[in-house]
């Protein structure tokens, strides 16, 4: 039976590719449309590097809608074809990442163009305090873009961008609840305010017990709290002031309070993590003249985390043991970014910038020495316009980054795209990237493991080129685009174990990390209710010629979706399946992956001007077990064993929106 049920999903999509998606108004059917207020120069940076040839994926709001998603971990999951990721434990927690075979650590995370990578750990994925409640719209741009967002940006960028401002008021508000004890409320407002625009957000999510981590045999008895919950709280404002059409200044400010539990199948009474998170960002968009444009920003971005770990003694049943109380490690940073655009003559433009970033941080718990850094770069890229062709657009750019506590690094990007016919296109992406080091890798004094500030930042050579095209039929019509992908990583930074020190120290290990896959994405519109879509991605991340833990090495995304436009409901029907995966701990390599999760979701307008929404949505309908393996301690002589860090099981979810 479930093998019938997604081989229809997946035959479905195999007649469709990746056709736009394009958000559905959620207002009142027949009112005028809700207009954003017209995007300028960092807003628009991933269209016009789509337009010169990188691949660009977007998930909007929408689509958020339509799955019943309350965190964004869950959404990418879902909607990115090539963007593997597994959350440890539901929502709300830390995830497994990786973007056409590449490392948790490749991946830039952004949320309105700031960067949110963990300034202490370049593995912390900081997807566990971000709702998906508040986004607008999720940009991932696929290949090595380090030329504009500079570290990390080795497989890609994930930009996530927050409610928009709009020219029309409009308004939001929705709760829901799900079969883990987990509920949410959320809502937005927006529109004109004087001569200005505004957007105020903010949610709540928890789940005071939440999900089982773990299964029911890797639990020792002196793990007493074994249902995960978290508390999430989240908002945000957002200001914008039109000192005339060429002047612009906007703000944005969001602040973050989240509870989030971290368990342990053995000893734990209690662990929490206590996440204090503010962004903030100052923007200046200036237009010259009709040739230039000029763009700052200021932002700051101040992470802080209480970490509080209670166990159950061992020594003296029923006694509790601090292990940690209110035990501090966070970061702060903050810079500007200058960014100008010139239209030159023969149909050329430039693009110059100047980016500074200053940071530091502390961990009191996997010690790390309180640090600051700074790094500066220098940017420019040279591109072509429609003046130019209308048909091929070319860019060509490099980066300098001078940090203060590394080696400093060159990279170079150039990248075009070829309209060989209105159905039928080609492009590409060639050049370097790189990673500087974490705190963790430079300043580390844990009696388990070393720092090393001599370290050099990773460099990588990327390569993306990808054949596709689109065909109208009828009311409806398909797209398809073959992707090849190869990425060769140096510098790799690794903690390796050092023998007369007896513990582990940061290196530059020699070797290359090899990646090479490709990827086949589809989408279909049969007619104006059934829409599908198909992804299959296949990579080999191999060093000294062994797969990297972690990596899948396939990965398979379906969906078909009926919405008749005259009517009220929905339905949507999305596979995600993930093939063999790896990790290694005290036995060796251990395998886990091949599994296949199918969510259903559905929604219901109750009333004819659609502004009320009821949404359904059940995630794992197959009741799959999977997880991540890892290693816990016994009780009784503390020898290792095997546990399995468990997804989500099956769950129901129920939303309800109001819309005005």
């Amino acid at each position: 039976m479930r093998l019938t049920i997604i081989g229809a999903a997946v035959a479905a999509s195999t007649a469709g590719a990746s056709l736009p998606t394009h958000a559905q108004p959620t207002g009142a059917a027949g009112i005028e449309e809700v207009v954003v207020v017209a995007r300028r120069l960092e807003e628009t940076l991933p269209q016009e590097l789509e337009r010169t040839g990188s691949r660009v994926t977007t998930v909007t709001s929408a689509d958020i809608a339509k799955g019943v998603f309350s965190d964004v971990s869950q959404t990418l999951q879902y909607n990115v074809p090539g963007l593997y990721v597994a959350p440890n434990s539901g929502q709300f927690s830390y995830v497994e990442a990786s973007l056409q075979g590449s490392r948790n650590t490749d991946i830039l995370w952004l949320v309105d163009g700031v960067r949110m990578n963990n300034r202490l750990y370049s593995t912390t994925m900081p997807l566990d305090s971000i709702p998906a409640h508040m986004v607008d719209r999720i940009e991932v741009l696929e290949g090595g873009q380090g030329l504009f967002y500079g570290s990390q940006a080795v497989a890609g960028v994930v930009n996530i961008v927050t409610k928009e401002f709009t020219d029309r008021f409009n308004s939001e508000v929705s709760a829901g609840v799900d079969t883990n004890s987990a509920y949410n409320v959320a809502g937005y407002v927006r529109g004109p305010l004087g001569g200005s625009n505004f957007v105020l957000y903010g949610s709540i999510d928890k789940a005071s017990e939440g999900i089982q981590p773990f299964r029911d045999q890797d639990f020792q008895p002196s793990a007493t709290d074994r249902e995960r919950g978290f508390d999430v709280k989240s908002a945000g404002l957002k200001l914008l002031h039109d000192f005339s059409d060429d002047v612009r200044l906007s703000f944005m400010y969001q602040h973050t309070d989240a509870d989030v539990e971290l368990l342990s199948p053995m000893l734990v009474a209690s662990n929490v993590n206590s996440r204090d998170e503010e962004v903030a960002t100052v923007k200046l968009d200036y237009r010259i003249n009709e040739r230039v444009d000029l763009f700052v920003k200021g932002y700051w971005h101040d992470w802080d985390t209480r970490y509080t770990t209670l166990n159950n003694s061992l020594e003296n049943p029923g006694q509790i043991e601090v292990v940690y109380d209110n035990a501090f490690w966070g970061f702060e940073d903050y810079g500007v970014n200058f960014l100008t655009r010139f239209k030159g003559a023969r149909g050329l433009e430039y693009s110059l910038g100047y980016d500074l970033q200053r940071y530091g941080g502390q961990d009191d718990v996997l010690l790390i020495a309180r640090n600051k850094e700074q790094t500066q770069a220098y940017f420019g890229q040279i591109r072509t316009s429609d003046d130019f062709s209308k048909k091929l657009h070319l860019s060509l750019g490099a980066r300098y980054n001078a940090p203060s506590d590394a080696e400093s690094a060159t990279v170079w990007t150039g990248s075009g795209r070829y309209d060989i016919t209105e159905n039928l296109f080609v492009r590409g992406v060639v050049g370097t990237s790189f990673r500087l080091p974490s705190a963790e890798e430079l300043y580390a004094i844990d009696p388990f493991e070393r720092g090393n500030p001599n370290l050099l930042p990773e460099k990588a050579k990327n390569l993306n080129v990808s054949i596709g095209g689109r065909r109208s039929v009828g009311s409806g019509g398909f797209s398809w685009e073959l992707i090849g992908f190869a990425r060769n990583v140096t510098n790799l930074i690794d903690f390796i174990f050092d023998e007369e020190l007896e513990l582990d120290q940061s290196a530059n290990v020699p070797g290359t990390v090899k990646v090479r896959g490709g990827e086949l994405a589809l989408r279909a519109q049969f007619t104006a209710a059934l829409a599908s879509r198909l992804s299959f991605t296949r990579t080999h991340s191999e060093r000294e010629g062994a797969q990297i833990q972690r990596i899948p090495e396939s990965l398979i995304q379906a969906g078909l979706e009926y919405a008749p436009p005259s009517n009220r409901y929905g339905v949507n029907v999305s596979a995600n399946h993930v093939g063999d995966v790896f990790v290694r701990n005290f036995s060796g390599p251990v395998q886990y992956g091949n599994y296949t999760l199918l969510d259903v979701a559905s929604w219901y307008y109750v009333d004819d001007a659609r502004h009320h929404r009821v949404s359904v949505r059940l995630e794992n309908a197959f009741d799959e077990e999977y997880g991540r393996p890892g290693t816990g301690f016994t009780d009784a002589d503390e020898s290792p064993y095997t546990i399995v860090n468990l997804g989500t099981p099956r769950t129901w979810h129920l939303n309800y929106t109001y819309a005005f």
